[in-house]
């Protein structure tokens, strides 16, 4: 049975996960709307209005966004597998993140006749962004989920007929890292199996809703570097909202 997700549960559990940058730019809101008033220097309140105007546009661009991306749109429904999978049955599944799990309750209910493995990359020693400790202390991961390298899977050779790696990757911050990733999944992956990978990218798109918060992500050439040194070509691209993209990849033999 398909989980109904609750009203702006994605944007709540954005918020619960980044708590800290929200309060700052409250707080923030507070004391330049404040600052007009007490500071009668023409210069400083010019300056204190463009301060709290920034805090604005950081609050009401990234939440906007994010109850659009993560409440309103197709991410959590679905029918974007449809094209990924491009009517392929999904068989052996692989699910990848590096902490926070955003996409294996999904692909169970999506996908019921799948063998489904979810993999968890997560490592405390290099991974050390406070979102990513809150969600996972917040939701941990589930049961049967397999802690392992994101270079080196305990899957044999060809075995998979898909692998996802949705709103994670990019925790891997080095080039070297998501090339290793991309060529284990490519190791894994049988000789007609699909890459699906879904991120945000550091694009106009992104940088107008997360501001400066848009360098955490990737361009997309960068990613492209990534797998194509792995050995992987792009075979479909498309983009769930302005801010979300899909990269669907196979193997180059």
């Amino acid at each position: 049975m398909v989980r109904k997700r609750k009203r702006f549960e994605g944007t709540w559990k954005i918020v619960r996960f980044n708590w800290p940058l929200y309060a700052a730019a409250f707080a923030v809101m507070v004391a330049a709307g404040l600052g007009p008033s007490l500071v009668p220097s023409f210069p400083w309140q010019i300056a204190c209005i463009l301060v709290g105007a920034a805090s604005l546009w950081f609050v009401a661009g990234s939440l906007g966004t994010s109850y659009l991306v993560y409440d309103r749109s197709d991410l959590h429904r679905g029918a974007w597998l449809t094209r990924a999978l491009e009517g392929r049955s999904p068989g052996k599944i692989a699910a990848c993140h590096c902490g926070y799990d955003e996409i294996s309750g999904l692909l169970r209910d999506q996908l019921p006749g799948a063998d489904l493995v979810v993999l968890d990359h997560y490592d405390e020693t290099t991974m050390s962004e406070p979102s990513i400790r809150r969600a996972r202390r917040l939701f941990p991961p589930g049961t049967g989920t397999i802690p392992t390298s994101f270079a080196r899977w305990p899957i044999p050779d060809g075995q998979l007929d898909t692998v996802f790696g949705v709103l994670a990757i990019h925790e891997l911050r080095a080039h070297t890292e998501r090339a290793a990733w991309f060529t284990e999944a490519r190791r894994c992956l049988a000789k007609t199996g699909r890459i699906v990978v879904v991120e945000h990218l550091r694009d106009l798109a992104n940088f107008a809703a997360f501001g400066p918060g848009f360098v955490h992500f990737h361009a997309s050439s960068v990613w492209r570097r990534s797998w194509e040194e792995a050995g992987l070509r792009r075979v479909d691209e498309f983009t769930i909202t302005p801010f979300l993209r899909v990269f669907v990849l196979c193997r180059h033999d």
